[in-house]
Parts: structure tokens; C-alpha cells; sequence
């Protein structure tokens, strides 16, 4: 092996002694049973939701309080889980319940019975992982009830000393926190998003704080996603976009207390050029309703004077790219302004709004005055807003198009195809990519958009609006974005979008062979993993396909789908013995949960059992280690070879 590579590597393992242990920890963790992934998509704001599946790792938590404690009773295990899932509200609740001793009592009850179940959790892992999740405050008591079996004759008066003292101390409420806190921890080992954690719901900040907390976990972009991550690179029909989705779902909340972006320039500039137009077309009718009632007006028109200017935006973004292919995309120079109607293919339709005050039938695409200063004052809030950069940068640093991990290919919505089942592919500079390669540089474009995001004219900006609604887009993945037409038009037939061959040609085993070949996956193991489109098993989707080679995992769980789906999300939970899809009931509110100490019922749907049992060694990590061991194994070699000296530890005189 290279001497140099070796060198540096002794920088790690400066002698045998530190070789030769990291290379015994390794091989020891090679044997270990694979970890738990879950795979999650569609979050679109739903934090309450979102945050509950992880808290109760979608049902898994509960299955193991089962089968742990089988004398218990259904009240009892029940309580279990919801002291895990929300131990200060649940702390808080019984407090008032019960008298002083009792509570203390419950208290040293529920120590015991976590750690009991912690010991499960933690035998996947290494006792030196285990001891990077726990706090400094609790490290050597939770390490010793840990691995000490309190049930040995010698170490039953040694545990309950730790209690004693725990209880005496006034430390059990703080520590009993943190052992539940561990347990939802080690119940999911890596978490995978599968795009989408923006837009419709109303609290996505809340879900990014949330990811960022997270040590294993990865995000494959969702459409909705992208708008978000261009905005914050500066991208003006982005910003527009992200701005006009929040006033169609009435969630301006979000940005306004969610992210502190000022939108009162917007708000002043929408109320006076609109004041005599009811904007009835534009009124929202989701969300909470009695807010709707009490802002309707005002947000109206906020959602009309963003359209218009992402109409507008557009325009000049689809002139200057004409490989976008968008070109039918240009709408308002078709618009009759006399007759408000407008000529789309050939064919005539009346407009239900014909009043469009700034727009300029000489030059339809340019802004006024007041709407460039408008998105110039928008562009710079969000390129200066903090925590929204905290949260983008994350996404790039954590995320990617598409994720090959552990003979899963995951993305969000679809490899673009053509009808034959051809690849479909789209120019970029000049050259035609399709496929993974297409991914790569698309994703590629968006990430020099936001190292440059400070600068001016940064043309990769305008492949955010590619990703969002080009037809070659992997994440849109529909012949036409028709948001005008549904705006605009009474006739459904305009308003339709086809879907991507992809969405009906993944039932087809070639098919899906072709994909993973082409992302250099085994098509006899691998399994794709998708998002996007809302399938609900209850009324006869089918959220498996392709004989049990794609999971399609979007269930719905943003509530602006209730009528859509009966169901309120999927989780997709793969561990060591197989893949298992569980859906879930809608959620509605945890404090309901905690009142009746009732969980949300988890159901699985399908499950995929593996031939044998999984271990570190079959995973991608495992692959990692392995060379690291090689790697190793070659620097003692060349440690006692005399090809590289050992470092002499510092001594002092002393």
C-alpha cells in the first residue's frame, strides 16, 4: 500500500497498540446485527405528525414493551410507551394524580422498566456507541444499570443503591428523561427522508430543527423541497413560488413567525394595487378555517400579487433557457385582455378573472416598479435570513437527488422515461444526460447556485425552476405544470398533468432492472424506494409493485389530504430480518394522545422477509469497514517491517 496513505493514517493510529485496537473494535462490529432504517416521505409541515412516528418509531416501541412485558396489562404498557414518548407531559399529568409517595413510587418503577427495555435497544450496538448518546450528567449511572443485570443476587442490592441514591438525590424525574430520550433514540438506528419536508402543513421550521438534532440521517430531495432550497439561493421565481404556496394553503405564518421573513412591503404593495378586486379566485379554502375567515381578504390578495409576479418571473427565466423546454409555459402574452379569455393549443377559453392590473399586454413578462422592488426586497430577506440558511445548508450538506444505501435506491418521484420505456433525456450546455447522469448534473447546477448565491446573474439559479416543473425534471416528473389554467380556467380538461411513463412503467421488472443497473445496484437484491405521489392501501392502491421491488411510501400525512387518503402516512422500517411498511391512522393531536394514553394505530401492511438474518458485514458500512480493517491490518504491517516508525508517546520527567 501507498506509504504516504499509510503515514497519514498513522497520524489516527500513531502505533501497533492503537492499530491493532481499532482494528479488534472494528471486526467485533462487523458482527453485529444491521440497524433499523426508516424511510419516510411527504412530511410537507407536518410536525406534530412526523414527530410522533419518531418518537413512538412508528409503532416499533410499543411491539417491544409487548413482548418484554407480557404480564403487564394493556393500561400498563400503554402508560410505558407514553412516559417514553412524552415523559414531561406525562410526568406533569400524574403528578397531579397521585399523592406524593405514589408518584415517587411510579417514578422508580418506570427507571426500572426503561432500562430493561434500553438493554434491548442497545444490544445492536457497541457499548462505545451506546456511550456517545448518553449525557455527561448521567454517563456512569445509565452505563452501569446498563450492562449490570439487576437480577443476579450480587447485583440487586448494587441497583437498587443507584436508585435509592437517584431518589434521595431528587434525580429521578431529570434521569428518567433521559432514558427515554435514548430509548426513541436507539429504536432507529438511520433515518431516510424521502423528500418533501415543505409546503401545504404549517410547521416545516419545526421538522428542520427537529432533522438537525438527528445523528444518522440523509434526505433525498423532494419538488417542494427544491423551491425551498432555491429561494434561499436567491432564485426570485422560487421565492415567489415558496410565497404563493403559503398564501394558497394559508400558512404565511410560516414564513412570518416561522422564519421572521417580513412580507409587509408585499402585503402594502398587494392591498393597494387590488384594493377595488375581491381576488375571490384566490381566497384560501384549506387550512384553519376560522384564520381563513379572519384574513381571507388580505391574503387574497397577497396570493394574487405573488402569482402574477411568479407568472412574470417565469416568463423571462423560460426565454433565456429555451433547452428548459417550457416554452408552453408562456401563457400571458396568449391572454386577450380586452376579452379576458386566452389561446392555449389552438383553443379559446373565457377567463374566470380578467383583471390584471400591472400586467402590460404590450410587454406581459415585465414587472412594474413597485413588483421589482417587491422581489428585491423579498430576494434579500431570504438570502439574509438565518435560520432558513441554516436549515438550506443543511439540506445540501445532508441531502442529494438520489441515495443508494444498503440495496435500497432511493428518490423521490421518478427516473424520467419515455413511453417505449426509453430513457428521456434532457440537454444541459449542450450535451443530452438522462438517467443517474442527469441527476448528477442537475444536482451539480443547484449546488455552485448556492455557493454562489450572493452573486448576481448566477445562471445555474434557474435550474431550481427546471427541477420544479421541467418535463425532464426528476422531481416533477409530469408533461406540464398547470398552475395558471387551475387559477384561471373553469375547464378540468386544461388543468390536467400527466404523470412521467415512470409512474405506471415501474410495475415493470425490466424496467426496474434497467434503474438499478444503471445507479450500479444488484437488480436481484435491490429495492427502490419512492415518494410523491399519495397511495392508500385502504381504498386499493397498491404501495408495493414490481414484485416486491419498489415501496411507494407517500400515505398522505399533510391533513390538506384527508379527503385523498384515509390514512395518515407510511413508514417504510427495514431492519436486520426484513422490510416492513406500516401505515398509520391520521394524527390529530398528541395532547389527546397523552389524555387517553391511547397511541395511533400503526398497521403493517406488508412485509418482506429476508432469507436469513442481516448483519453489519451485508451493509454499506460494513463494506467501509471492511477496508478500514484492510487498511489497518496493512499499517502494523509496515510497523513491524520497519517501514513506518512507531510515535513515541510524550513522557514527562515526572
Amino acid at each position: 500500500m501507498d506509504l504516504k496513505y499509510l503515514e497519514l493514517l498513522k497520524e489516527q493510529y500513531p502505533d501497533i497498540a492503537a492499530a491493532s485496537t481499532e482494528l479488534i473494535n472494528l471486526s467485533a462490529i462487523l458482527q453485529l446485527p444491521k440497524g433499523t432504517e426508516y424511510f419516510i416521505s411527504d412530511i410537507h409541515g407536518e410536525y406534530d405528525a412526523f414527530n410522533h412516528y419518531l418518537k413512538n418509531a412508528s409503532g416499533i416501541i410499543q411491539e417491544k414493551i409487548k413482548q418484554l412485558f407480557v404480564d403487564a396489562t394493556l393500561e400498563e404498557q400503554q402508560r410505558l410507551a407514553f412516559f417514553i414518548y412524552y415523559p414531561t407531559d406525562m410526568l406533569a399529568k400524574y403528578e397531579r394524580l397521585m399523592n406524593a409517595d405514589e408518584f415517587l413510587q411510579l417514578q422508580r418503577q418506570l427507571l426500572l422498566d426503561m432500562v430493561h427495555l434500553a438493554k434491548v435497544f442497545a444490544s445492536k450496538y457497541t457499548k462505545s456507541k451506546v456511550r456517545k448518546y448518553l449525557p455527561s450528567s448521567f454517563a456512569y449511572v445509565m452505563q452501569e444499570l446498563l450492562y449490570e443485570s439487576q437480577f443476579e443476587e450480587d447485583k440487586e442490592r448494587y441497583y437498587e443503591a443507584i436508585l435509592d441514591a437517584v431518589c434521595d438525590t431528587e434525580r429521578q424525574v431529570p434521569l428518567l428523561m433521559e432514558w427515554s430520550r435514548l430509548i426513541r433514540t436507539l429504536a432507529i438506528d438511520h433515518l431516510h427522508i424521502v423528500g418533501d419536508i415543505f409546503d401545504r402543513g404549517p410547521y416545516p421550521h419545526l421538522v428542520m430543527n427537529k432533522l438537525m438534532r438527528l445523528k444518522n440521517v440523509d434526505v433525498q430531495w423532494g419538488n417542494h423541497d427544491i423551491i425551498w432550497m432555491g429561494a434561499a439561493s436567491g432564485c426570485p421565481v422560487s421565492i415567489a413560488n415558496v410565497i404563493r404556496i403559503a398564501a394558497k394553503y394559508n400558512n404565511l405564518d410560516c414564513l412570518e413567525d416561522g422564519y421572521g421573513i417580513n412580507l409587509r412591503l408585499l402585503a402594502m404593495f398587494a392591498l393597494r394595487v387590488y384594493e377595488t378586486d375581491p381576488c375571490e379566485l384566490f381566497i384560501p379554502t384549506k387550512g384553519d378555517q376560522a384564520k381563513v375567515y379572519a384574513e381571507a381578504e388580505l391574503v387574497a390578495k397577497i396570493h394574487k400579487a405573488i402569482s402574477i409576479i411568479q407568472f412574470k418571473l417565469e416568463g423571462a427565466l423560460i426565454h433565456r433557457n429555451p433547452s428548459f423546454g417550457l416554452e408552453h409555459r408562456l401563457l400571458l402574452d396568449k391572454v386577450n385582455y380586452d376579452k379576458a379569455s386566452i389561446l392555449i393549443d389552438g383553443e379559446t377559453y373565457d377567463l374566470n378573472d380578467g383583471k390584471f392590473v400591472t400586467v402590460d399586454p404590450s410587454d406581459p413578462y415585465a414587472l412594474t416598479e413597485e413588483e421589482q422592488q417587491v422581489i428585491n426586497h423579498l430576494t434579500q430577506s431570504f438570502l439574509n435570513n438565518d435560520l432558513l440558511q441554516d436549515h438550506i445548508r443543511w439540506m445540501f450538506d445532508k441531502g442529494s437527488m438520489a441515495l443508494t444505501f444498503n440495496e435500497s435506491l432511493l428518490f423521490h418521484a421518478a427516473i424520467p422515461l419515455n413511453e417505449d420505456g426509453s430513457w428521456m433525456t434532457q440537454e444541459v450546455d449542450g450535451t443530452l444526460y438522462h438517467g443517474k447522469a442527469l441527476m448528477d448534473i442537475l444536482e451539480q447546477k443547484i449546488r455552485i447556485a448556492y455557493q454562489k448565491r450572493h452573486q448576481h446573474d448566477v445562471l445555474e439559479r434557474d435550474y431550481f425552476n427546471f427541477l420544479w416543473q421541467g418535463k425532464a425534471s426528476p422531481l416533477f416528473a409530469k408533461h406540464a405544470m398547470k398552475t395558471f389554467e387551475r387559477y384561471f380556467i373553469s375547464d378540468k380538461q386544461t388543468h390536467k398533468e400527466v404523470m412521467n411513463p415512470y409512474f405506471t412503467l415501474r410495475q415493470d421488472n425490466a424496467i426496474i432492472d434497467a434503474i438499478l443497473i444503471e445507479f450500479s445496484m444488484d437488480p436481484a437484491t435491490a429495492k427502490i424506494v419512492n415518494g410523491h405521489v399519495p397511495v392508500d392501501v385502504t381504498r386499493g392502491d397498491e404501495a408495493v409493485v414490481a414484485n416486491q421491488r419498489v415501496f411507494l411510501i407517500d400515505g398522505g400525512m399533510s391533513k390538506q389530504y384527508s379527503g385523498q387518503t384515509s390514512i395518515g402516512g407510511y413508514t417504510l422500517i427495514a431492519d436486520s430480518y426484513a422490510y416492513y411498511l406500516v401505515s398509520h391512522s391520521r394524527f390529530d393531536s398528541y395532547i389527546k394522545l397523552v389524555e387517553q394514553e391511547l397511541d395511533i394505530v400503526s398497521v403493517t401492511r406488508f412485509e418482506s422477509l429476508s432469507d436469513r438474518r442481516l448483519y453489519v458485514y451485508d451493509t454499506d458500512i460494513g463494506e467501509r469497514l471492511e477496508q478500514t480493517i484492510e487498511d489497518l491490518k496493512a499499517l502494523i504491517a509496515a510497523y513491524q517491517h520497519g517501514q513506518i516508525k512507531e510515535a513515541i508517546p510524550f513522557r514527562s520527567d515526572e
